[in-house]
This record gives C-alpha cells, sequence and structure tokens, in this order.
C-alpha cells in the first residue's frame, strides 16, 4: 500500500522560510507528477505547485517566485522551499502523488505564519 507522509511544517513568523518533504513509500515513483496543494481555514484546497517527472513546474500566482518544488526521486522525495512567507501561508498543505491508479494523498502538515 502506498504510504506518503510530509513533514516540515511548523511556526515561522512574517518573511521567515520552511521546507516541506514529501516521502513516498513503494517505488516507481519517478514516474508520476507529484504536486503541493494547501487549504486555509474556511477555504478550499488549492494547487500550490506541481511538478512533472522531468521537472516541468507549475506554480500558482500567488506563490510564483518565493516557492520552489522540487524532487530527489532516488529517495522518492519531494520538497517545496518556502520563502518570504507572508499570513496568507497560512495552510495545511498536503502532498499528492499523481498515479495511473488514482492519486495517492499524504495526511497534510499544518503551516503557520504569524508574529
Amino acid at each position: 500500500q502506498v504510504q506518503i507522509v510530509e513533514s516540515g511544517g511548523g511556526l515561522v513568523q512574517p518573511g521567515g522560510s520552511l521546507r516541506l518533504s514529501c516521502a513516498a513509500s513503494g517505488s516507481g515513483f519517478s514516474a508520476f507528477a507529484m504536486g503541493w496543494y494547501r487549504q486555509a481555514p474556511g477555504k478550499q484546497r488549492e494547487l500550490a505547485a506541481r511538478i512533472t517527472t522531468g521537472g516541468t513546474t507549475r506554480y500558482a500566482d500567488s506563490v510564483k517566485g518565493r516557492f520552489t518544488i522540487s524532487r530527489d526521486n532516488a529517495k522518492n522525495t519531494m520538497y517545496l522551499q518556502m520563502n518570504t512567507l507572508q499570513f496568507e501561508a497560512t495552510a495545511v498543505y498536503y502532498c499528492v502523488v499523481e498515479t495511473t491508479k488514482g492519486d495517492y494523498w499524504g495526511q497534510g502538515t499544518q503551516v503557520t505564519v504569524s508574529s
């Protein structure tokens, strides 16, 4: 069974940085696109960033220039480097792996930006 575990969330002051990690069990994940979604309180879940198997990336307009998504296929791990964090980044961040058998989601990691 596929297991996905996110880590790296926490409390950070405005302007600070965090790096999220998403570790996926199993093999073959280098063949699938992966992404980070986030859900802020009272809002719908939205795509923050996505990376294809070839490394092509896509970002939400609100995070462009401040967030960087990357992946290490040898480690079955994806990352989200978040810089210059703003209050609006407060949300639960979810990792998703888009496989041919469906999307697999992690449980999420909380990011809170507060002074």
